[in-house]
Parts: structure tokens; sequence; C-alpha cells
């Protein structure tokens, strides 16, 4: 039988540009998460500062970016656990530019305090692109972790079913999706047809992430006051059930959930997923382009005449 990986999602409110306190608080969960047994906790995206990017004191906290991490592999080597720290935003300075390039990165921190794996954020949300920058045409890595074959996405990525088909391609058996999902993201045609649009397009699109893809779903999103937007919904999801847990829309808190790993297994054995993209003559094998698109429009033009 495969094993069991017993998973940790904490879903937090990140106070404001108090990245020690929103640290201190994470800090307490981990090691609580470390006594009942888990072998990886996770956390959500900004939760160290919030998303404040046109106040004048972020890119600042930004700058202190390796501070944090390194407080994480510390943490994740006294506790003897695995720590998806949700995402850092880390502050580099451009050559031939008066302003610091800011990367919102997701790391992968293992038991013995070693970064294992490292993601920057590909897909960004509109307005993160004014102030972020993305990781563009780079490929989504698989790591090879203590809990198995791991890849890592952050929010908005999780609207892009291409990025979870080249994770599994490449092996990935638990993704990890580190999140900043506002109920307020959502404009105001939608909201007027359904309140609560984006949780809806969270639970539907996390749910058929985990079975079209055969795999299990770490998602850990911010929560915080009542009528502030938040969404929560913290959850680690899997084919064949779904949710395993599901976390409320405002409320701190963490959860601790045993994945069965063969679940997948014998997702995979009934939907054979990854069987169909490993095919020589797989159908889907081409990516969207514009040289693509060209090339495929010239074709048809060629058969025309």
């Amino acid at each position: 039988m495969a094993p069991l990986v017993k998973v940790a999602v904490i879903q937090l409110y990140p106070k404001p540009m108090q990245p020690e306190h929103n640290f201190n608080k994470a800090a307490t969960y981990i090691r609580s998460a470390a006594a009942q047994g888990a072998e990886l906790v996770v956390l959500p995206e900004y939760h160290l500062t919030n998303w404040l990017p046109k106040d004048p004191a972020f890119v600042g906290l930004c700058d202190q970016w390796e501070t944090y991490l390194n407080k994480y592999k510390d943490l994740a080597k006294e506790c003897r656990i695995c720590i998806q720290p949700g995402t850092i935003v880390e502050s580099h300075p451009q050559e031939e530019a008066d302003e610091n390039k800011l990367l919102n990165v997701a790391y992968f921190i293992d038991h013995e305090g070693n970064v294992a794996g490292k993601y920057v954020k590909k897909n960004l949300w509109h307005p993160e692109r004014e102030h972020l920058t993305g990781s563009g045409r780079d490929v989504h890595e698989v790591f090879d972790t203590p809990i198995g074959k791991v890849g890592m996405l952050i929010c908005w990525d999780l609207a892009f079913p291409e990025a979870f088909r080249e994770l599994i391609a490449n092996g990935a058996d638990i993704i990890i999706t580190p999140t900043f999902w506002t109920l307020n993201d959502c404009n105001a045609a939608g909201l007027a047809l359904n309140p609560s649009s984006e949780a809806l397009f969270l639970d539907s699109m996390l749910t058929s992430r985990a079975f079209e893809n055969t795999c299990a779903i770490v998602f850990a999103n911010a929560g915080g006051p009542p009528g502030h937007g938040y969404a929560g919904l913290s959850q680690v999801v899997v084919p064949f059930i779904g949710p395993l847990v599901r976390m409320g829309s405002c409320a701190e808190g963490m959860s601790v959930v045993d994945i069965d790993m063969q679940v997948l297994k014998d997702a995979e054995e009934n939907y054979q997923v990854r069987a169909d993209l490993a095919r020589d003559d797989w159908h889907y094998d081409y990516r969207h382009s514009n040289s693509n698109t060209k090339d495929s429009e010239d074709g048809k033009a060629r058969e025309r005449l």
C-alpha cells in the first residue's frame, strides 16, 4: 500500500505590514502541527505583509525576504517538519533601473531546513502586473521531497489547466497552492449575479483539478475579518473524494489531515490521464503561442490551395 502523508493547512489573516507578528503567529501553528505529527505544513500567499503594494513601506519590507526565509529554514529544522511558507515577496535590484524588481516566491523547505524547491509566480492576477515580475516561460518544475514528488503553483495559476498538466506530466503527485484569493476579486457584474461567485470558482476548480490530474492539491488561502471579502476555504483535495477537509471563509485556524497516496494511484489506474500524456501520439502536445497559431493558420491556408 502507498503511504499516508500527514499535512497541515494553515489559514491566516495576514495583519497588514506586520511581518514579524505574522511570522510569530505562523510559527505557533507550525509547532502545533509538528506536535500532531504533521510532515508538511502550508501557509497562504502574502502571509507576511498582506497585499498592499502601494503602501510606501511595502517594498522596504520585501527587502527583508531573506531574513524570513532563514527563519522558516531554522523552524523546519527545529521542528523536523517540511514547511511551504506560503509566498515571500522578494525585492531584487535591477540593472539599469531605478526600482527594484519584486518576485512572488514559493519555497519548499524540507525537515532538515534545506530548500528543496523554489517557484516564482507565473500567472499574475491583473492588479499584480503593475508591481510584480512573473516567471514567464520558465518551466513548471517538480521537486523530490521527503513526502514525494511535489509541484507548486500560486493563486491565479489555478485558473490555467496547462500549469497542472505540465507538473503532472513531470511526475508531481502533490501540488501545493498558497493563495490570497478574495470574494472581491469578482467584478460588479459577477457579484450582482452571485455574491459568492469566487467561492464557487475555488471549490469547483480545486475539485476538478484533482480529478482531471489524478493528484492531491493542498490549498492554503488567507482568511480574515467578516465583511472584508476574505474567501478562506483552505482545503486538501483528492480525486474520488473531493475535499478531505475544507475550512470556513473567515476564521483563522489549522486543519491536519492524512492524504492516502493510494487514492492517487487508484485514480490514475481508473482515468489513465498520466498514461495518455506520456503517449508519443498525444494529440494535445502543443503550446498556446502566436507562432503555433500562425503555423496552424499557414498550414490550413496551404491545404486550401
